[in-house]
């Protein structure tokens, strides 16, 4: 049987009890017997002292009679519930509470010293033969003139002090009993607070062990319990959400590569079964080109991505003048921007504007960027590329006035192969790679890209670049 930790705790909580009445039962009664004892003692010792200094020196300095003593101490045993005694230094006794007086009958307490409880002001055991069992007894010299005379002894049953004791040591037990029923509370607290949050977590756990990474659960508590619970419940959505991902991701491959292929396998078959006349190849050898060279694109995109996303991915960082950058690359298009009647407006910061990055990487950003625009764009109309400076950082922005994006698909651009329902029928062609390849090269420099689009007036891409310290010098 595995022994959970609720088991441990209720097991820890008995072991707490029978710990608390052994304790209870070994320690408790002795230290109340003695506590009670030593009380008793201090009284019994402070009478025998003040009986010594005042009745019991006056008899032996003859101020007055040894009846009037007896008197007086039969009065205070009674109210000391002990016997007091007054003896000779001999042993001899002179009076006993307990007996009548008589002077003629001479009484000598057998064995009588004194100096047996010497260091201390009282004794526990039986007082000679004066009580069967054992007594308190305390002893207070009578002086006069510098010598001792006589002896005050006062003894007490034990009988008493022991039926107080049992008395205590039963409210020990009650005490104890209540305590036990109070720390129930703690294990209540435990079980609501602790353990049952605990059991939602393990079995969390063990779902998302099993593969379940969909499994829902909530702890409601703003404790460190719950932080756990919160952090385990987050780090399993986005598990799912990458495994989603990643079936996402092959699916898309999966399309965008059978479908060129679909293609290219249907047209080679035709014109090797004569389904395509021969003076038709041409043409069709022409499409099979640019399904080939579609596949080309689609491949070195996803080989550029996971060059990105390698750790330790190598960026090679230095000063560059990011103005020719952008009309080199916005020259590359010339031709794309003839056939649909479309033209490039350059807004730049300055003949040079120098910038700390990768040379490479930023062009194919520019490209992808500008790329893009001219696909999602109008005929007969143009697109801004425009630089520009602020404190140390350069803003680069690639504006079009095209289609635009969806507001519920903003969030999603920058996702491997996601295309917009408005962009599939306009572009068929696109892998839905290359915003993908844009975020991750800017990310890796350290840098942030935001876009602005409105649905049917256009989109802008603005990103930023690190301003390189030789124009700052010049400036």
């Amino acid at each position: 049987m595995k022994k959970t930790l609720y088991l441990k705790f209720i097991l820890a909580y008995f072991i707490f009890g029978v710990f608390g009445f052994v304790i209870t039962s070994a320690f408790v009664p002795n230290m109340i017997k003695n506590h009670l004892i030593r009380e008793k003692a201090e009284v019994l010792y402070s009478e025998a002292t003040l009986i010594a200094n005042t009745y019991a020196g006056g008899l032996y300095t003859s101020e007055t009679t040894l009846e009037t003593v007896k008197n007086q101490l039969d009065a205070l045993s009674i109210y000391l519930s002990s016997t007091i005694r007054i003896i000779n230094p001999s042993g001899r006794l002179v009076l006993d509470t307990n007996m009548r007086l008589n002077v003629d009958d001479v009484i000598m307490v057998k064995d009588f010293d004194p100096t047996t409880i010497q260091g201390t002001y009282y004794d526990v055991g039986p007082y000679y033969d004066a009580y069967d069992g054992d007594v308190i007894n305390v002893i207070a010299p009578i002086t006069s003139d510098f010598k001792v005379k006589g002896y005050v002894v006062i003894y007490s049953s034990m009988t008493d002090i022991e039926q107080s004791a049992a008395g205590l040591l039963n409210i020990s037990y009650v005490i104890l009993i209540v305590l036990l029923m109070l720390s129930m509370i703690i294990l209540i607290f435990f079980t609501e607070m602790v353990y049952i949050p605990l059991k939602k977590i393990t079995y969390a756990t063990e779902q998302y062990a099993s593969g379940n990474m969909h499994y829902e659960f909530q702890v409601d508590s703003e404790d460190e319990i719950g932080y756990l619970a919160a952090c385990l419940s987050f780090m399993a959505s986005e598990i799912a959400r990458a495994e989603d991902d990643q079936k996402k991701f092959v699916a898309n491959v999966s399309h965008d590569f059978r479908s060129p292929l679909t293609s290219i396998r249907g047209y080679l078959e035709a014109m090797l079964d004569g389904t395509i006349p021969p003076e038709m190849h041409e043409k069709y050898l022409t499409i099979v080109l640019n399904e080939t060279q579609r596949l080309t694109k689609l491949t070195n995109s996803l080989l550029t991505l996971n060059n990105l996303n390698t750790k330790g991915m190598m960026i090679d960082k230095r000063d560059f003048d990011l103005n020719d950058v952008v009309r080199k690359t916005a020259a590359t298009f010339e031709g794309t921007c003839r056939s649909k009647n479309m033209g490039i407006e350059l807004i730049l910061t300055g003949d040079v504007l120098y910038a700390h990055a990768d040379v490479d990487k930023i062009q194919q950003v520019l490209y992808n960027l500008i790329d893009n625009a001219i696909k999602f764009s109008h005929q007969n109309t143009s697109i801004r590329v425009e630089t520009s400076v602020k404190k140390n950082k350069i803003f680069v922005s690639v504006k079009d006035t095209g289609i635009g994006i969806p507001k519920d698909d903003l969030k999603m651009i920058w996702e491997r192969f996601y295309k917009s329902d408005s962009s599939r029928g306009k572009d068929k062609k696109g892998t839905g790679l290359g915003l993908s390849i844009v975020k991750e090269i800017v990310k890796a420099h350290g840098e942030h890209i935001n876009v602005i689009s409105t649905l049917g007036v256009g989109s802008e891409f603005i990103f930023s670049l690190q301003k390189a310290l030789k124009e700052s010098e010049e400036d």
